[in-house]
């Protein structure tokens, strides 16, 4: 099964705390249930993520880590309350 992403948000090369301020920003323009994907570069982004989403009431669905050529990039799935 794969999840239908609503928006995607690239937030690369952004350090924190720029990649919550831009996710948050776009999470206010989409409904509930929708789904965001963020790709971001900076390694402190996880714990960053995850905090955010327990605070908010966001559903963190995923997250993953993807090479794009040599540069780690942290994917975060998340779904609107």
């Amino acid at each position: 099964m794969s999840i239908q992403v609503n928006q995607l948000l690239d937030v690369k090369g952004l350090n924190c705390p720029m990649p919550i301020v831009k996710a948050k920003q776009k999470m206010d323009t989409l409904k509930s249930g929708e789904i965001l994907e963020v790709q971001a570069t900076d390694p402190g982004s996880s714990a960053d993520f995850k905090g955010w989403a327990k605070q908010t009431g966001h559903i963190l669905l995923e997250e993953n880590q993807l090479n794009n050529n040599g540069q780690t990039v942290y994917q975060f799935i998340l779904q609107h309350k």
